[in-house]
């Protein structure tokens, strides 16, 4: 598959603007970005350095490495970046209106995932520059920006889900019993990969690692892990503990599939349950009560509806069938959550989870996973991939849903 054709620079002075808009609202002068992340997102280049965005007016991306290359790819203006040590004094220079304003200005950037020697080092640039200037936190900011997806970035998910669905069913053909749990995978990944997958999947929480999915049978698919999913996986020892192991598959047991796919920096997350034979019967149940809650959140999946309403439905529905304790993992390791956003990381805002109290909008995409874990048995349920519309939900996954038999 190849890559889509450059996106040019409408789209992000557009994202810029949006999020000049928040910033103006919340009076701030300037925001500092200094992810790989959101400086793609907000400039279309992913080389080395910081982005200033002021209120108001162009922004600037300051590199460090490959200069040349951020010429090329950024939608916004690319100056040499230069020491740390005189970088205060540089943004003084290019935006003097915000740095040598008399008031105090307030100056964002994304705290929820800068290292805090690197922040001791920005606050104090910015406090050289004038006692009124102050460093605060805009994570929630530019993650609320993002929240938001425009026809590319869902054309982006698509293709990844079209990838991932190709994949799956030419790799799950050459499922049989006794495969391990690391083949499967390791044939999944190499489909993906000839369908364009980046060979790797970003995600924003601190010391949060995911790979290309978590693939699981039996027991080791229940065992819990660090991870905050509710299926961990044995993992290949302690280095890598979740996802899948060199354990076997067996004949009549769970074997649970979520994988992702990356295309252009874009995720699809999906999962689905296959099964050499036939499940317990409890199992099988389980399943099933996986997929009216998945179309239960479809139903209330419109705009306007509150985000935590539809996880509190969820656990309602659980209950509803006495499948409570195992709902979204087991015991301690249960997670408290439906369902999270994804693009260009597969831990993305909005999260389907008591607290997050904001409407859903149109434009959102939302990965809904309903999951039944039974210890020392397997793991079963189903996730797919949707896109909020004004008139409900859109399914972006492309794997046909229910359960596999082989």
């Amino acid at each position: 598959m190849k890559a889509e054709a450059f996106l040019g620079p409408e789209e992000f002075h557009e994202r810029i603007t949006r999020l000049q808009q928040r910033m103006q609202a919340q009076d701030i002068s300037g925001f500092l970005v200094t992810q790989h992340v959101d400086l793609y997102y907000l400039t279309g280049s992913m080389q080395a350095g910081m982005a200033f965005i002021p209120a108001d007016g162009p922004a600037t991306f300051f590199v460090r490495r490959s200069i040349a290359r951020a010429q090329l790819e950024s939608a916004v203006q690319v100056e040499p970046m230069p020491s740390m040590r005189v970088f205060g004094a540089a943004l003084r220079q290019r935006y003097p209106s915000v740095f040598e304003a008399a008031d105090s200005r307030r100056i964002a950037t994304e705290m929820d995932v800068l290292p805090a020697q690197a922040y001791a080092r920005l606050a104090a640039q910015l406090e050289a520059e004038g006692k009124h200037m102050s460093l605060i936190d805009g994570s929630s900011l530019i993650r609320q920006v993002r929240m938001i997806k425009s026809a590319w970035e869902v054309g982006r998910i698509e293709a990844a889900a079209q990838a991932v669905a190709e994949a799956l069913h030419s790799a799950v053909g050459d499922l049989n019993e006794g495969m391990s749990e690391l083949e499967l995978m390791a044939r999944i990944e190499y489909q993906i990969r000839l369908r364009g997958h980046m060979g790797m999947m970003r995600t924003r929480s601190y010391n949060m690692e995911i790979m290309t999915g978590m693939l699981g049978a039996g027991e080791a698919a229940a065992e819990p892990s660090a991870f905050d999913g509710p299926a961990g996986g044995r993992g290949l020892g302690t280095a890598a503990p979740q996802s899948v192991s060199l354990r076997a598959i067996r004949r009549n047991e769970p074997i649970l599939i979520d994988v992702g796919c990356c295309i252009d920096g874009y995720i699809i997350d999906q999962t689905r349950t296959a099964v050499i034979g036939s499940l317990p019967d409890d199992m099988a149940a389980a399943y099933n009560h996986s997929e009216s809650i998945i179309r239960e959140t479809e139903r209330l999946m419109v705009p306007g509806t509150i985000c935590e309403a539809l996880y509190i439905r969820a656990l309602e529905q659980a209950d509803e069938c006495g499948l409570s304790a195992h709902f979204m993992g087991y015991g301690s390791d249960q997670v408290k959550f439906l369902g999270h956003g994804i693009g260009l990381e597969v831990d993305e805002w909005p999260v389907l989870a008591r607290g997050f109290t904001d409407p859903l909008k149109a434009g959102m995409v939302l990965a809904v996973e309903p999951k039944f874990t039974f210890p020392g048995r397997g793991v079963v349920g189903i996730e797919n991939s949707y896109l909020v519309t004004e008139n409900g939900p859109r399914a972006l996954t492309k794997s046909p849903e229910g359960l596999i038999i082989l």
